[in-house]
């Protein structure tokens, strides 16, 4: 049996902007996603996908013929989920030959360690360990499948707090510590609801913008402040200043603005505007605020961020 495992991801700043060359900070989550590869002596793919609580959320067979011979296999595939995977096996199998190439098949397992609608990276994370079990370039595997900067994948394939740039075509990937000093008065709420990516560049992607470089040098420098910051004043205030320029480049309104107004500490959307996790500051009686507003998911740092 082979086992592989990839971490979740946060993204602290750079949302949307990173897709441009932006630079961005994310930090792993400790839970993640696991994948288990049996062989089989029968000649197909037989995949299980089991959620959190342990329930099996997704089951699919695929040949192992069809997995080798067209990517146009996947049109008469009607659920979307099972032909995001197809074309993901498919394009690793085109990467690297070797792998499907025998008579036997595998028992595949993926194991999701966060509930799906998290939004922690259930598709890098997947993206991640095919890309592992198949020794192929994760980058390339995700431009091929599900799209996006790859800042999540560069976490998973880490397993560290990193920054993440896009340069050209190729990306800038460095290692960081980010461990503040009042890390005990950052929490993580999740908004009961699920953003998909997708929707949220493509929605970035209409905007116009005159004034686009301007905001990826005042993002750049704001992540490098995020990363050296050592007072909660200042990283209040580090990111009032990111929620009011991409709020100016996406035309969003503020999550702060909308639903918490009269909330005293700094609010920070995360990833998608609108959508999975803010993180908020402020101390553990603070979060009474969130849960009279319906809002029960509440995570501090170390309880979700891997250290």
């Amino acid at each position: 049996m082979q086992k592989f495992h990839s971490h979740g991801k946060l993204l602290i700043s750079g949302e949307y902007l990173v897709l441009d060359g932006a630079t961005a900070l994310a930090l792993p989550t400790k839970p993640g996603q696991s994948l288990e590869v049996v062989e089989i002596e029968e000649p197909v793919i037989k995949w299980k996908s089991i959620d959190s609580e342990g329930n099996i959320w997704f089951e699919e067979n695929y040949k192992m013929s069809d997995l080798q011979a067209s990517s146009n296999k996947s049109t008469a595939i009607k659920d979307e989920v099972s032909k995001m995977l197809f074309l993901t096996l498919f394009s690793a199998a085109q990467k690297n030959k070797k792998v499907l190439n025998k008579a036997n098949g595998y028992q595949v397992t993926s194991t999701t360690e966060f509930p799906l609608d998290w939004g922690l990276g259930t598709s890098s994370t997947l993206v991640a360990n095919i890309a592992k079990w198949f020794d192929i370039n994760v980058f390339e595997l995700l431009a091929d499948t599900f799209g996006g900067s790859g800042y999540d994948v560069a976490v998973a394939l880490h397993g560290s707090p990193v920054t993440f740039e896009k340069q050209g075509a190729e990306n800038s990937i460095l290692k960081t510590s980010f461990d503040p000093p009042f890390k005990d008065q950052i929490f993580f709420i999740h908004l009961n609801q699920k953003q998909n990516s997708r929707e949220s560049i493509k929605h970035y992607r209409e905007q116009e913008k005159r004034s686009l470089d301007t905001a990826i040098e005042k993002i750049s420098a704001l992540t490098h402040s995020i990363i050296t910051c050592t007072s909660l004043t200042e990283f209040n205030l580090l990111l009032e200043l990111h929620e009011n320029i991409i709020s100016q480049q996406t035309g969003l309104q503020k999550v702060k603005s909308k639903l918490f107004p009269d909330y005293p500490g700094a609010i920070k959307s995360l990833g998608g505007w609108g959508g999975d996790f803010i993180l908020a500051t402020g101390n553990a009686e603070d979060m009474e605020y969130f849960r009279k507003k319906g809002y029960n998911t509440i995570l501090a740092y170390s309880d979700i961020i891997l250290q």
